[in-house]
């Protein structure tokens, strides 16, 4: 074997193993099943792509040069069955904001009290 396709061999095995960590995402048109699939996860993790008229409007308004990736994590489980306290991070990359000199990843992280009835938590214990 020729030493240029063993090293393309190591590079695309290399390449693999970096997008085995990538979590899979799931298209969403807002961010509630991801918040739904982390409330039910055993790690308490869930990840999602906004889609949607919504999505196309903030990527076109920011010129971003990524979808817009949905991150939730569970921060604290409350004592009422399927609920608790979610860190809910949507970020993008590319992202031109008014005045800045340069496209850049943005995030916009949110913290919320959530259940899986789609109500808060009656108590924060």
């Amino acid at each position: 074997m020729k030493t240029s396709s063993l090293l393309a061999l190591v590079a695309l095995g290399l390449s693999s193993l970096a997008h085995a960590e990538d979590p899979i995402r799931t298209p969403v048109p807002d961010a509630r099943p991801v918040m739904f699939a982390a409330l039910r996860a055993t790690d308490g993790k869930a990840h999602g792509i906004l889609t949607g008229e919504i999505a196309d409007a903030i990527s076109q308004r920011f010129k971003a040069t990524s979808p817009i990736y949905i991150d939730v994590s569970t921060e604290r489980k409350y004592a009422q069955p399927g609920c608790a306290r979610l860190k809910v991070s949507f970020w993008q990359e590319g992202v031109l904001l008014p005045g800045a000199a340069s496209p850049r990843r943005q995030t916009v992280d949110v913290g919320i009290n959530y259940c899986l009835d789609g109500l808060p938590s009656r108590s924060l214990q």
